[in-house]
């Protein structure tokens, strides 16, 4: 325990020096400027899809960077041949994930609750913010293992965000109206973790419900256990050893 408390710790002055902490920010205050441009007095049913958005891709992006920064610092070399838990170095990474994206939580419902008209409960929202963040930086250990460099993580989640983001929003937004597809859909982990996020709004069904808990739930075990047993060749190969 006192081991993993040093590794969040570290995360969160890395995330500090890198401007990772800044630039989360900075994103919550343009969703912040998105809610304030909306001339919807209750933003009820807009929120989610902003929630959805930010926590899906920061989770991604925020695990790699952290990644690929460390690969520059030769930290992935350090930590091969130290005592550190793997476990407790990849769950480190996923709690500071996780932590900035309770923040943005935390920002976004907190101007909603003050300018402007919300019914969603603040805890079920953050149940789904904590269980869709955790399956999405696992997500962005898995891109970040087959990505060479920055650019390539990148290009790679656009991938994952244009196959999986866009279908699960123009379904949502009517602007794909197709029965088919809308059962396809609920092959993807967007399509959970839209489906949860509504669930604060009482508009999500009993079943939905069920169906996107244990989705993402199994799917982060599933999705944990294969970060953890690529780790060590990812470690080797990009620390040189």
């Amino acid at each position: 325990m006192p081991n993993f408390m040093i590794l969040v710790l570290g995360e969160l002055k890395r995330m500090i020096e890198y401007n990772i902490a800044a630039a989360s920010i900075v994103v919550a205050l343009i969703w912040i400027g998105v809610l304030y441009l909306t001339e919807i007095e209750d933003i009820s049913l807009i929120f989610p899809l902003l929630l959805f958005i930010d926590t899906t891709s920061m989770a991604i992006l925020m695990v790699g960077v952290t990644i690929f920064f460390e690969k520059q610092e030769g930290s992935l070399r350090a930590i091969m041949v130290s005592p550190i838990n793997k476990t407790d170095y990849l769950f480190a990474k996923i709690v500071v994930t996780i932590f900035a994206s309770i923040i943005t939580l935390v920002l976004l419902y907190s101007y909603a609750a003050l300018f402007r008209s919300i019914t969603l409960n603040f805890f079920s929202l953050l149940g789904s913010v904590i269980l869709i963040a955790l399956f999405h930086s696992l997500i962005g250990f898995i891109l970040s293992y087959y990505s060479k460099d920055f650019t390539t993580l990148l290009m790679n989640m656009f991938v994952y965000l244009l196959v999986f983001m866009l279908p699960t929003l123009f379904e949502h937004l009517k602007i794909v109206q197709n029965d088919l597809i809308g059962k396809l859909l609920y092959i993807a982990p967007t399509k959970a973790a839209l489906t949860l996020l509504y669930a604060s709004s009482g508009t999500t069904g009993g079943e939905d419900l069920i169906y996107a808990l244990i989705y993402l739930v199994i799917g982060s075990i599933i999705l944990f256990v294969f970060t953890l047993k690529q780790f060590d060749s990812f470690a080797a190969r990009e620390g040189g050893i």
